[in-house]
């Protein structure tokens, strides 16, 4: 790319101001990628996004989930800010990704203002395109450290923690949360609760449409028990026009998730993209009009297996990255075999790409043995 730069500017312009150009360009490309900062002078496109999700939207992951659509934004698990400010190794740990991965947002879990400030400097020098402060989680462990769900309770305090992140980047910062918590779970509390973040000139609120508890049910009961309450974030969209609403929860396909647009300016889909990840291989042209042909699962395959290659060669085990494929053949002839293999052979510290490739063969000959009728490949 600079080569070609060069090219271009050297016979229009003196040596001496040649030269001064050239130093910027080379400053530019050893501080953050150009691209990148030209992508996010654009607004970000959010009809569709993958959810943040613990364990799961890892770097492997979101390289996996490229291969099936290239246009969906993409979430990082949740990042506490004191493992990004306090790792003795430093934050790349948690902050590290294959640039392929783009557009790609970091959501941040924290509460002290100055902390989630800092962060956001530093996710800006790692090429982020978007931070998220996460007002959703329910977990003990985290409303412990007071940050996730329970923040619902201070929106004086999200609010002066947004303005903080706003004030120390120029990334668009958003904000995920619940529609409610324990006894706090009034209409008019989160009308509250968005207004008042609203005012730091937040624009975008990405609404998971059920309440949490912060007592007695678990994260997975939290995503299960409390009612779903779609309305309540059409009705937040209704009062609040002029802000972007993404609405979360239960969303459980590209099809699902055009039947919200409109009533909604975004769709957030989590564990179904996860556990069937597949569906997301219709984002692009379905959602974002894209005409390049839908992938195969094969594709998919096939276009992960160079980063699982490079990854072993690094020293990185076969099961991180595997984990994330037992879903793509779901409800697919073969599909059982498949995940069995995957489950018995990829724990191996010695594992490599042949586990894949293996488990692929039972995939091969359930095709080959498929009637018309069968569910298409």
């Amino acid at each position: 790319m600079y080569i070609s730069v060069q090219s271009l500017l050297q016979p229009l312009i003196k040596k001496k101001t040649f030269f001064a150009i050239l130093k910027v360009l080379i400053v530019l490309k050893q501080t953050s990628n150009p691209c990148k900062k030209l992508q996010k002078q654009g607004k970000l496109d959010r009809r569709i996004s993958v959810a943040p999700m613990m364990d799961w939207t890892d770097r492997h992951q979101r390289v996996f989930m490229r291969g099936l659509t290239k246009h969906t934004l993409l979430y990082s698990e949740m990042v506490v800010t004191g493992a990004i400010l306090f790792n003795k190794d430093g934050p790349g740990r948690f902050l590290d990704y294959n640039e392929i991965e783009n557009p790609i947002a970091l959501q941040l879990g924290g509460s002290d203002p100055k902390q989630l400030a800092e962060c956001c400097k530093i996710a800006e020098k790692w090429g982020y395109d978007e931070v998220n402060l996460n007002a959703g989680c329910p977990s003990d462990r985290v409303s412990a450290g007071r940050f996730g769900a329970c923040l619902m309770a201070d929106p004086d305090l999200v609010a002066d923690c947004i303005k903080s992140m706003q004030d120390a980047t120029s990334l668009p910062v958003t904000i995920k949360h619940r529609i409610g918590i324990d006894d706090i779970d009034s209409y008019e509390h989160l009308s509250h609760f968005v207004d008042t973040v609203a005012q730091t000139g937040c624009e975008t609120f990405i609404v998971h449409a059920r309440k949490a508890w912060l007592t007695g049910l678990s994260p997975k009961q939290n995503r299960e028990v409390p009612p779903l309450r779609h309305d309540v974030a059409y009705k937040i969209k209704e009062d609040f026009p002029d802000l972007e609403i993404i609405l979360n929860g239960q969303i459980k396909s590209i099809e699902d998730a055009q039947t919200h647009l409109g009533l909604v300016d975004g769709i957030m889909i989590g564990r179904a993209a996860y556990e069937t990840p597949y569906i997301m291989a219709q984002a692009d042209k379905l959602i974002f009009g894209d005409t390049s042909p839908i992938v195969s699962r094969f594709d998919a395959i096939e276009s992960f297996l160079p980063y699982i290659e490079e990854q072993l060669a690094k020293d990185v085990y076969l099961r991180h990255m595997a984990k994330h494929l037992f879903g793509l053949f779901q409800g697919i002839r073969g599909a059982k075999a498949w995940r069995r293999c995957l489950g018995e052979n990829m724990l191996k510290n010695d594992a490599d790409i042949s586990v894949i490739k293996t488990a692929l063969d039972f995939i091969e000959k359930a095709k080959a043995e498929a009637q018309p009728e069968d569910n298409p490949f």
